[in-house]
């Protein structure tokens, strides 16, 4: 599995997401079996007015219904900035099985600040793996919040 590729792919839906005016995280779901990409999203907060409509959410919703499963089971999350609380438990509960991301986010990531919450005894343990890009991502966003100053 080529993880820069697939990354690659993530960043270029963030840029989507700068280019639509929301801040530039984007995502990617891939088939562990097959390596192809399943479902494609970026945040669209601003656009659906959904406080809670982020890039992994979306791709999560989506990949359910497309592959007609509530589990997410063999399939690997690209997301160019760490998963906040919401997502991350969202992953967990989907079953993902792995997961990238980029940028790591100091103020609302929801996988290093909360490691505890998310290795508790009766919950999936996705295999989590940060730093992917990481200055690629960064870039990207700080440009946005650069922008919007």
């Amino acid at each position: 599995m080529n993880i820069d590729y697939f990354m690659s792919e993530a960043i270029k839906e963030a840029k989507f997401a700068f280019d639509n005016h929301e801040v530039p995280v984007g995502g990617i779901l891939v088939d562990n079996k097959t390596n192809l990409i399943i479902e494609r999203s970026y945040n669209k907060i601003n656009k659906e007015q959904n406080a809670i409509y982020h890039c992994e959410i979306d791709l999560i919703i989506k990949a359910c219904k497309k592959l007609s499963q509530k589990y997410l089971n063999d399939t690997i999350m690209f997301v160019t900035l760490e998963p906040c609380m919401m997502c991350a438990s969202a992953i967990s509960e989907a079953h993902v099985k792995k997961l990238y991301f980029g940028a790591y986010d100091e103020k609302n990531g929801g996988i290093e600040n909360n490691k505890s919450k998310l290795i508790k005894e009766h919950t999936f343990k996705t295999e989590i793996y940060g730093g992917i890009m990481e200055n690629d991502c960064k870039k990207l966003l700080k440009s946005f919040f650069k922008k919007l100053r």
